[in-house]
């Protein structure tokens, strides 16, 4: 069987990290390139604390892909994202997208350009299975409850807001249909920012607290009852390892932009 030869982008990182540990693992994959800037040039095994596994970190896409790779999987930042997706499809090579930040434009942006390599790109504000579940459940509501709003929570760290899996569904939610909203924002009486961001014609509100992890509410409401849909992540990253590694094998078939795992679940 021949394996998927995959580089990681912020492969030292809190998900990246296990990204790398899995694709070592694995009997389908191939870790062929690491990069993270600030542990360049040692072994991305020992940085890890799994001992040797003969590939040295990089500092940049460009010596990352001197050897040859058939996915970038990215966990990075949303500072350098965008550059790293072009850049890789240009060399030829298909990416999946873990990091968050990207906004509607940039992905547009992305799918001309994988459409014009004829090359795949699978992004996710969440790879995590249960996310998925949680933002399938989402739009399926969205046909039959017309008002809605997404609460995004996240450690107070976090520099985007929102998060890539609360603008993800919010620019979603806008294909299955419009959020009915009682006072226009531009009505409102008072502070209208506390009325939160409008993304698609959906009010995002990111609350940036110590204690929290990363979790998200979509709250439907009509007369008299409402219907909360939640997914709460835990400490560890090994949730987004899976669908991580799923969007690799699958990247290999697509042509064009993917948005989102409920895609590759549910079609």
């Amino acid at each position: 069987m021949q394996l998927t030869r995959v580089c990681v982008a912020g492969a030292t990182g809190w998900t990246g990290s296990q990204i790398v540990k899995a694709i070592l693992e694995s009997t389908e994959f191939q870790l062929t390139g690491a990069i993270a800037r600030k542990s360049a040039g040692h072994d991305v095994g020992a940085a890890l604390g799994i001992g040797e596994a003969g590939i040295a970190i990089s500092a940049t896409l460009e010596e990352a892909l001197t050897q040859p790779a058939d996915v970038l999987v990215d966990y990075t930042g949303p500072g350098s994202v965008k550059h790293r997706i072009v850049e890789s499809l240009k060399r030829g090579v298909r990416v999946v997208v873990g990091t968050s930040g990207l906004t509607a434009s940039d992905y547009d942006d992305i799918d001309r350009v994988a459409r014009q390599q004829n090359l795949g790109v699978i992004a996710a504000g969440n790879f995590s299975v249960t996310a998925a579940l949680a933002k399938h459940f989402a739009l399926f509501a969205a046909r039959h409850v017309p008002s809605w709003e997404i609460i995004d929570y996240a450690d107070a760290n976090k520099i985007d807001a929102p998060s890539g899996t609360a603008r993800e569904l919010a620019e979603e939610l806008a294909s299955v249909a419009q959020c009915d909203l009682a006072v226009p924002i531009g009505q409102t009486h008072g502070v209208k920012e506390a009325r939160g961001a409008t993304i698609g014609g959906t009010q995002v509100h990111s609350l940036r607290l110590p204690g929290y992890v990363i979790s998200f509410e979509s709250i439907f409401g009509l007369p008299d009852e409402r219907l909360t849909i939640r997914h709460d992540a835990g400490a560890s990253a090994k949730p987004y390892v899976g669908g991580t590694l799923m969007a690799a094998k699958r990247v290999m078939e697509v042509t064009g932009l993917v948005r989102g795992l409920d895609r590759l679940l549910f079609g």
